[in-house]
């Protein structure tokens, strides 16, 4: 397609190509979904995976190694949240009853209140249910998506630090030789980025876990430890999984307690946490060097997750920094590339300096001066 086609044509194949390409992702995505993970952890774990390479342990032997320092910190943090888990399960018929009583109260004011009869209120719980165990199970809904989290992940991970030479080999090999020196800065400043960035989320969650564990535990709400861990967990979805979190503690309160202090206290006391996870955990801990701005970060999430569900929304971020590193190294893709950054530029102030430049140069007197 030459510069010289008109707009409309070059726009509608661009876009016939993206729908085709998002078409494609979500048709595969319980395929798709693993790789994607994969191929964020063996990047997360390639620093590892070198430094017991320099070892002089035999190349099998070093990924071997490497997957099995991966799941044991994994099989820990699982242990701990089972163990919480079966401690929530022995209060879980107390639970329900507590809630079933809330929620016939609560189902009968909103009758009385704003005329919605119960076989309605049912019918639009049981829509929103539909939707939310759509978007939570998009990814894992199919036997290949299960199979995918427990055997494929460790298998794909194995198999790209195994071929990774090949891998990169094929990359530069793919495009001009005068192209090699920006696709090793792409794929330089991607591994950089992405290393950075899933390195200080699990920092920031451990943080934000003790935080929380520790206010709900002042505040005496049951099971604090286990609902902060969860609570920093959701707090991996950027914008979203805040707001989720704190209704978590919330609804537990509710259970288990009489009156709306504690309720108030836990949002209170998440707000704090949530502010200082966003001024001073995000800024200084999270430090990729790729900055996104707010607004393509939450259309990401928004997209990631009616695309992949909660999976899609965690792959959105680094999907987005991927993507502008492109953009910034490429001339004619740059402009994409500082829109989705975070530095504002004083567009008015450019044209105003632009304009009065031009005005200069179509002078007669500039044009005199020019010539002789």
């Amino acid at each position: 397609m030459t510069q010289s086609e008109p707009f409309y044509k070059k726009s509608t194949l661009i876009l016939l190509g993206i729908i085709l390409f998002v078409y494609v992702l979500y048709t595969l995505a319980d395929m798709l979904v693993p790789i994607a993970f994969s191929v964020l952890l063996a990047i997360l774990l390639n620093p590892l995976y070198t430094r017991i390479i320099k070892w002089r342990v035999p190349k099998v032997l070093a990924i071997i190694l490497t997957l099995l320092i991966a799941i044991i910190i994994l099989a820990g943090l699982l242990y701990f949240l089972s163990s919480q888990i079966i401690q929530f399960g022995d209060m879980a018929p107390l639970l329900t009853q507590k809630f079933n009583q809330i929620s016939t109260n609560l189902q009968t004011w909103v009758e009385s209140t704003f005329g919605i009869t119960l076989e309605k209120q049912l019918q639009l719980l049981r829509d929103a249910a539909s939707g939310g165990k759509a978007l939570a199970g998009r990814t894992v809904s199919g036997v290949l998506g299960i199979f995918g989290i427990l055997f494929l992940i460790p298998v794909y991970i194995f198999l790209l630090l195994f071929y990774k030479p090949l891998i990169l080999n094929f990359i530069f090999e793919a495009f001009a030789r005068e192209n090699s020196g920006p696709i090793a800065d792409i794929l330089s400043e991607t591994k950089s980025a992405i290393q950075s960035y899933i390195v200080g989320l699990l920092i920031e969650a451990s943080i934000v876990a003790v935080l929380n564990s520790i206010a709900l535990t002042i505040l005496g709400v049951q099971y604090g430890i286990l609902l902060g861990v969860i609570g920093a967990i959701l707090n991996l979805i950027p914008y979203i999984g805040g707001l989720i979190a704190i209704i978590l503690p919330v609804l537990m309160a509710t259970l288990t307690k009489d009156g709306y202090t504690t309720q108030l206290l836990i949002i209170a006391a998440y707000g704090l946490i949530q502010f200082i996870d966003n001024n001073i955990l995000v800024p200084r801990i999270v430090s990729s060097k790729v900055k996104i701005n707010a607004l393509a970060s939450i259309l990401a999430v928004l997209l990631g997750g009616a695309l992949w569900g909660f999976s899609g929304m965690f792959l959105s971020i680094p999907f987005i920094a991927v993507l502008k590193i492109i953009f910034d190294h490429i001339d004619s893709l740059k402009p994409w590339g500082r829109l989705l950054g975070d530095q504002i530029p004083d567009y008015y102030g450019k044209m105003q300096v632009q304009t009065t430049h031009q005005k200069e140069v179509k002078t007669p007197q500039k044009v005199e001066e020019q010539k002789s």
